[in-house]
């Protein structure tokens, strides 16, 4: 059994990719509320990350440090790692969120849309938790990975992205299997949580939501809650996907 201490987040650290906006902002600041020191990635929301770290740090001095990076970059993503862990001496969790999402077309998909969906969706996520591992066996910390609930029920134009995202789901599965029993690894597969912008109409949305079991939409701190949950509370889950969509996934 953990000791209690295990349950005491404070001073404990996490590195969230795509931290400065949308669902990873949530993330970064329910984690950050529970005590965490946060390395907050952004690739290219310079303002917004740099806002959002001095708002932790006059929180909590010496709290946040945004980390700037391309993610399709391979061979820096073990610097990303390197410089969270010795601002801190120590890494707790990893929360791979960054994500590239849009359609892709039969017929008029492309190589570029191939290594741009991939590349951030699955390949990034899979080459930072391999650097991140020997840290985290120090720490028995965790890997959490945002996936989506179209890992299993495909989205129609979004074949790539699809693919990438169960892709995703089953380097979790894979992950937890290999790194256990020091790093657990969970992921979270949300539905209508915060729609894309620019591409859904009204219409859509309604339609959308009312697939949903609950019949509304859901909101970026229900992602941020259960990842906090997977880190502070899950001591014996690994290995596990939670959707958090409004009961979506089983009126697909």
């Amino acid at each position: 059994m953990p000791n209690s201490n295990a349950y005491n987040l404070h001073n404990k650290t996490a590195l969230i990719t795509g931290a400065s906006r949308r669902i990873g902002r949530e993330i970064a600041r329910s984690l950050h509320a529970a005590g965490m020191n946060i390395s907050l990635h952004y690739r290219s929301s310079k303002a917004e990350a740099e806002s959002l770290a001095n708002e932790f740090n006059m929180e909590r001095p010496d709290s946040c440090i945004p980390l700037e990076l391309d993610l399709h970059d391979t061979a820096a993503l073990p610097e990303l790692i390197d410089k969270s862990y010795q601002h801190w001496g120590q890494l707790d969790c990893l929360v791979n969120n960054a994500s590239t999402f849009y359609p892709t077309h039969i017929g008029k998909m492309s190589e570029h849309h191939w290594d741009d969906l991939m590349g951030s969706n699955l390949k990034a996520p899979l080459f930072l938790s391999q650097a991140a591992i020997p840290h985290l066996q120090a720490t028995n910390g965790s890997i959490i990975n945002i996936i989506d609930i179209h890992a299993v029920n495909p989205m129609k134009n979004h074949t790539i992205y699809c693919a990438a995202k169960a892709g995703l789901a089953m380097m979790t599965k894979s992950l937890a299997k290999e790194l256990g029993p020091d790093i657990r690894v969970n992921g979270v597969a949300p539905g209508a949580i915060m729609w894309p912008e620019n591409e859904i109409d009204s219409i859509t949305q309604d339609e959308i939501v009312s697939r949903t079991a609950l019949k509304r939409s859901g909101m970026p701190e229900d992602i941020a809650a259960t990842v906090l949950f997977l880190i502070r509370d899950a001591h014996y889950i690994t290995g596990q996907i939670i959707p958090v969509d409004g009961g979506r996934s089983i009126n697909i």
